[in-house]
Parts: structure tokens; C-alpha cells; sequence
């Protein structure tokens, strides 16, 4: 049964998908719809967005698009790869960690405008949907979810075509249409179903859309600095950048030389394995260089305890779970940890191939008078038997009190 609601703020982006679910909302459920589009830096020209809401007779004042990329990669990404969070020992969290900010903007734009319901176009398959309604929940229980997916009949590209040329609503044709599904914003992008639906049929070349092959990557190597500070890369180069720009810089780099491809099978939370490909070169990167900084600057044990720590706070993030406490205390710990996490790391790139090939910092643990295989005068080797006989204690009492049985 539907409930009645008067505005619904819908994540909209002007494809085929969400054009039917503005037209399908206003003819449902008979209520008002404000249009929210992010600019997370998927790359597309999100203008059209705006004129295409006009036609469906959205209000100006009810048609919202926001540039989110310093606040994604900023209050996100950052915080994400201070973790060094990785799903599943491949997967960079790239449309994960997008949609609770969609979500968090939708739940503020449904306060500014009145609005007491939202929408978003997640199937009732994937991962999304549950992404986006933990979101708004945990923002804004109050406010009524749709979720047309879980709704309609509408269950395939042909019957949403028929939908959209029954009702007059207009899809722009750009050249020959992926077979992928896909979704893009600066830290990756995105492909699933079509031939990767058999999890043994390699991805067509021509499905890359960021990365050169390393076949054509060039034949020089490269070589980047990259600077941290509390965690944080701030300079590329020598040169300060802003979130944003870093990522996309970084990109830009990891592209050209072939970083950043993985080929997954994944768990998705709704309980069934699922086979995506990823590219992510900027986050590769960030990824590679910041484990590189830490293991200068990072005590062994708080290290080791925030490696044990990550594989948790990765599958909250991929469940969705961004907004919750365990989520948030495990953030303030692992941001504790970062701060010494300041310092310069070098890295070479060629092919496919990503190397750390120096790393320096004011405040490096790394100190050569006590690991010198030289001769030093700090540390004395006889130390070393007590060390081991303590840690060994236990085994040679259980040894001696099980030798005769």
C-alpha cells in the first residue's frame, strides 16, 4: 500500500533509469518532485540534468545540482584511505563510499525544501539500496523511502524504453550503448553484467574507459612524490593540491601508466557473489604510498592493530553502515594513529607496475644505529637470549610437563 506523501527528493541524473522514476513518482504517487543531482566527478556534463527536469515541469527553485567533489574526497575518501580500507583484499570501496554523501545531501535538501519523502533508483539486487536507505535512516528516519525498484514491473532496459516512449519522455542517444552497467566518480570507475555475468570470460579491452593497457602504457617510467600530513596527502610534487585536484591529478598519472585495473568476484551483502571490474588509479596510488609513509612513522604494534582493525571497517562501508557509531569509533582510533603520519614518499610507475622506492619523514622510526649490519653502539646483541627465552617461556614449561606422556 502506498503511503501518501506530498515532496520526494530524488537522486536524479537524467538517464533512462531516474527519467522514469520522476515521470513514474508523479504519476503513482501524485506528489511534488525536487531533483537532486552530485557532482562527485563522474566526468559527465550534468547541465542536461537541469533541462531535462524542466521538461518534466520541475520547479527551478526544486531542481538542485551540487559540486560534492572537495566534500567527497575530503570527509570520504581521506578518511576511507587513512584505513587504508580495502573489501575483500581487492575491491577500493569506490561506489561504496559514494552513496552515504548522496544520501546525507538528499536527507539536508529534504529539510531545505519541506520535502517528506526520498527516492533513489538502486535495484532491489545490488548493494545501493541499501547504502542509500542506511543513509537516510540514520540522518532522517522520519521521511518516507521509495524505492521504485521494489515497486514496479519495470524489471528490464526494454520495459523501461516502452515506459519512457509511452509517456513522452525523451532519451538522448550517445553513439553505441555499453553493455555494462557502470558508475563513475573520482575515485573510480565501474562495470557490471553483460559478458562479465560469466565470471570466466576476460573483459573486452574496449570496456577500459580510464586506464591504458600496459601494453600502451609508455615505455618510460615515471617517477611522483607524494606528501603526507596527518595521514592526508597534501602535496604532489612539491606542489599543494586540494583533495580533489590530488585525486584527479593522481588519476590522471595512474591512467596513463596503467594502474589501477582488478577483475573481482565479491560478496554482496544481500548474500550473493557478484562479478565487477574496477578501475581505481588515483586510489591505487593513494593506497601504495600511504602504507609506504606508515611503515616509517607507525609503531609496530598500533600498526598491526589497525591492520586487524581494517577488514571490519571496510565491510561496514561497503554494508552501508558509514553513519554508524562503530563506524565513527573506529575512525576516531585509526585517526589517532595518524598523527605522525607526515612525510614525503617516492614512487616509480611503469606498466602496470607501482613501486615505492623511497620514503622519508621528520618524525621516521625508522633509525639505522640500531638496524645497521654494521657495527653500532646502541644496541647489544647478548639482549637478544634473554628476549627469546622469555617469549619462549611458556613453550618450555608445557614441554617439560608433557615430555613422558
Amino acid at each position: 500500500m502506498k503511503k501518501n506523501v506530498k515532496k520526494v527528493v530524488l537522486a536524479y541524473s537524467g538517464g533512462l533509469d531516474t527519467s522514469v522514476i520522476l515521470k513514474w513518482l508523479q504519476d503513482e504517487y501524485k506528489c511534488e518532485v525536487v531533483t537532486f543531482t552530485a557532482d562527485l566527478g563522474q566526468g559527465e556534463e550534468l547541465e542536461p540534468a537541469r533541462k531535462k527536469a524542466l521538461e518534466f515541469g520541475i520547479k527551478p527553485e526544486n531542481i538542485f545540482i551540487d559540486d560534492l567533489r572537495e566534500e567527497f574526497v575530503k570527509d570520504f575518501v581521506f578518511p576511507m584511505f587513512r584505513a587504508n580500507a580495502i573489501y575483500e583484499g581487492e575491491y577500493l570501496l569506490g561506489t561504496s563510499i559514494a552513496r552515504p554523501l548522496i544520501a546525507k545531501r538528499q536527507v539536508e535538501i529534504a529539510n531545505i525544501t519541506g520535502a517528506d519523502g526520498v527516492s533513489h533508483g538502486a535495484t532491489g539486487k545490488g548493494n545501493d539500496q541499501v547504502r542509500f536507505e542506511m543513509g537516510y535512516l540514520g540522518k532522517d528516519s522520519t521521511l518516507t523511502i521509495i524505492a521504485p525498484w521494489r515497486e514496479w514491473d519495470l524489471n528490464s532496459r526494454e520495459k523501461l524504453l516502452a515506459y519512457a516512449a509511452e509517456h513522452g519522455i525523451s532519451i538522448e542517444k550517445k553513439g553505441k550503448k555499453s553493455p555494462y552497467s557502470m558508475d563513475a566518480n573520482l575515485l573510480h570507475i565501474s562495470y557490471e553484467g553483460g559478458i562479465l555475468e560469466d565470471p570466466n570470460a576476460e573483459p573486452e579491452e574496449d570496456m577500459w574507459l580510464w586506464t591504458n593497457s600496459p601494453q600502451n602504457a609508455p615505455d618510460t617510467a615515471e617517477y611522483i612524490e607524494i606528501t603526507y600530513k596527518n595521514g592526508d596527502p597534501v602535496a604532489l610534487n612539491g606542489e599543494e593540491l586540494s583533495p580533489a585536484t590530488m585525486l584527479k591529478t593522481l588519476n590522471e598519472i595512474g591512467s596513463k601508466h596503467a594502474i589501477g585495473r582488478v577483475d573481482i568476484v565479491e560478496n554482496r551483502f544481500v548474500g550473493m557473489k557478484a562479478r565487477g571490474c574496477y578501475e581505481t588509479p588515483g586510489g591505487t596510488i593513494m593506497l601504495k604510498a600511504h602504507r609506504a609513509i606508515e611503515s616509517i612513522t607507525l609503531d609496530r604494534e598500533a600498526a598491526h592493530l589497525k591492520d586487524e582493525m581494517m577488514p571490519k571497517y571496510a565491510k561496514l562501508i561497503y554494508n552501508g553502515f558509514w553513519f554508524a557509531p562503530e563506524r565513527e569509533m573506529l575512525q576516531a582510533a585509526i585517526d589517532k594513529t595518524q598523527e605522525f603520519v607526515n612525510g614525503t614518499v617516492r614512487l616509480k610507475l611503469y606498466k602496470g607496475n607501482l613501486m615505492v622506492v623511497g620514503r622519508t619523514s621528520d618524525v621516521s622510526l625508522f633509525n639505522a644505529e640500531y638496524c645497521t649490519f654494521e657495527e653500532d653502539a646502541v644496541y647489544d646483541q647478548k639482549d637478544a637470549a634473554g628476549f627469546i627465552k622469555l617469549n619462549a617461556l611458556r613453550f618450555i614449561i608445557e614441554g617439560k610437563a608433557r615430555k613422558n606422556k
